[in-house]
């Protein structure tokens, strides 16, 4: 289970964050509470809030930091069983983690649907028209097209039932960087059997390893990226951790030229 704590390191701002470059670019549209960017009722007024978060997240202008590459290994050691994340940066795609291998919680920029007539687009097809500040229409209907991002009171997408066959055959659950605090996410973290070690890395004690600790917890606190460094370092993968951050910088180095 991932939260924001890993994308941070990234350089992903909080929109929330007063003093972030975000949260400015955002105060110009006058919005009642910065939640509203995410609630149906207020897109449908007003969708450029959401657009301008939109271009900022959108796949592209950061890349993964090695929590992301950490969960990447585990895939390629056919050690994931599933990464469950409350992100929408898509890091996690960039990092070369099979989208099969994903749960995106709270939706993607990956998908697109069109508000009106509800068909289905790949979220590259409007990229154009988010980076050149335009709301993206539906070719068809002309309806504003709304990449697959979960707003308040939306269904979360239907691979989210996925945790209900997951969770109980997991051998160990990692929770990094999350607050633990949005449901129905959080409780995701009490889902495993109580014979399954939680290994928290985080920078504050959270949710049930606040307050319903079992006695095969395990908590790394402090700085993430460089809890997960640790743990890597136990587990004597460093030079491959390396080895992969090098290859994958390089393709993304390409893929910018």
């Amino acid at each position: 289970m991932a939260g924001a704590g890993i994308s941070t390191p990234s350089g992903i701002p909080d929109f929330r964050s007063p003093g972030s470059g975000l949260y400015s670019n955002l105060e110009q549209y006058d919005i009642p509470y910065p939640e509203a960017i995410f609630e149906l009722g207020y897109f449908f007024v007003n969708p450029k809030p959401f657009f301008t978060l939109a271009k900022e997240l959108y796949p592209g202008n950061y890349r993964p930091n090695s929590a992301h590459y950490f969960l990447r290994l585990l895939h390629d050691k056919g050690l994931l069983l599933r990464l469950y994340t409350q992100n929408i940066d898509g890091l996690e795609r960039v990092a070369g983690i099979p989208p099969d291998r994903l749960v995106e919680a709270h939706g993607t920029f990956a998908t697109a649907t069109c508000t009106v007539c509800q068909r289905n687009f790949p979220g590259e097809d409007f990229r154009g028209d988010v980076m050149g500040d335009r709301i993206p229409r539906c070719p068809v209907c002309t309806g504003v097209v709304k990449p697959d991002i979960v707003f308040f009171g939306e269904q979360l997408p239907q691979r989210f039932l996925l945790h209900l066959t997951d969770f109980p055959m997991a051998d160990l659950l990692f929770v990094i960087g999350t607050s633990l605090e949005v449901e129905p996410f959080a409780s995701l973290a009490g889902a495993v059997r109580s014979s399954v070690p939680r290994v928290l890395i985080n920078r504050e004690l959270v949710g049930p390893f606040a307050w319903q600790q079992r006695h095969n917890d395990v908590a790394q606190l402090g700085d993430v990226v460089g809890g997960v460094e640790k743990l890597v370092e136990l587990l004597g993968w460093n030079e491959e951790m390396q080895t992969l951050i090098q290859k994958e910088k390089e393709k993304l180095d390409a893929k910018d030229k």
